[in-house]
């Protein structure tokens, strides 16, 4: 066993001598290893002493548990900081490689304690990524599922309270894309289209606190599309539900219009009589 973390280190040695793209330093490791029984513990130490001051030299260390002691306790914690320390760099490019290595984590360790956690840094690593409401929201709804898919498969675990926090942080900027797509859509008076997309929030995000803004689109939509009937009950809940609105004195206005008597239409024409 010996001579294999020798000669593994001996390679990381080598591969780390080997010059890198641009002015990168190369990340060289030292051999701190000399009792077969517990260079497992060593290596982790080794490498935990370099998760936050030099990442790249960690990781290092960390694969050479994996490899050498694949059935060691350790061998679990070092994937387990191999993806921390990808998360905690924070980039995009390393959001990427964290959730990964928490996906391999679960795959390899499936009943492990930290499996729910690692499940959680997926989740978070799309919410991370995710755009503010009106650019492409695909990382909100990746970030979304991947929570509801940590409540679904750990149900107990403590980063459930979190994930429904997270959750509803989601569905808010979903409602917010969604509504400003809806107020787009007033204004250029696509109205049949508003209505669509407006609806589609009080059903879906029935919580989204701008709901007064809903209320007003859809008031406004329905009577910019001469159907004041229908917009009547969405002006009189913004107006009874959201009196504190900046919305609630145009709602008004247009509760008045909605509510004004409909011409009566002027009876037609006798045709003139025969002779």
């Amino acid at each position: 066993m010996k001579s294999k973390i020798i000669a593994g280190l001996a390679v990381l040695l080598v591969i780390a001598a080997v010059p890198g793209c641009g002015k990168k330093k190369a990340v060289q490791v030292t051999p701190a290893v000399s009792s077969p029984a517990s260079s497992d513990e060593a290596l982790y130490r080794e490498g935990e002493r370099y998760l936050k001051k030099d990442p790249e030299r960690a990781r290092l260390y960390m694969r050479q548990i994996i490899d050498t002691f694949p059935q060691s306790f350790y061998a679990q914690r070092a994937k387990l900081a191999i993806a921390d320390s990808y998360f905690q760099e924070g980039d995009e490019g390393n959001l990427i490689l964290a959730a990964a290595e928490y996906t391999e984590f679960i795959r390899l360790h499936p009943t492990s304690p930290s499996a729910s956690f690692a499940q959680y840094r997926i989740a978070l690593s799309f919410f991370k990524k995710a755009l503010k409401p009106g650019r492409d929201q695909q990382k909100t709804q990746q970030a979304m599922a991947e929570f509801k898919k940590l409540i679904a498969s750990y149900p107990l675990a403590e980063e459930v309270k979190e994930a429904r926090l997270r959750i509803v942080e989601c569905e808010e900027r979903l409602a917010e894309h969604a509504v400003l797509i809806g107020e787009h859509y007033v204004r250029v008076q696509s109205y049949a289209a508003a209505v669509d997309r407006l609806t589609e929030i009080l059903t879906t995000y029935p919580s989204f606190k701008g709901m007064d803004r809903v209320y007003y689109g859809l008031g406004a939509s329905y009577l910019g599309w001469k159907k004041p009937d229908q917009a009547l009950p969405f002006l009189t809940k913004l107006v009874t539900d959201y009196p504190q609105s900046k919305l609630a004195a145009k709602g008004q206005k247009l509760l008045a219009e909605a509510r004004a008597p409909k011409p009566i239409p002027a009876p037609p024409a006798k045709p003139p009589a025969k002779k």
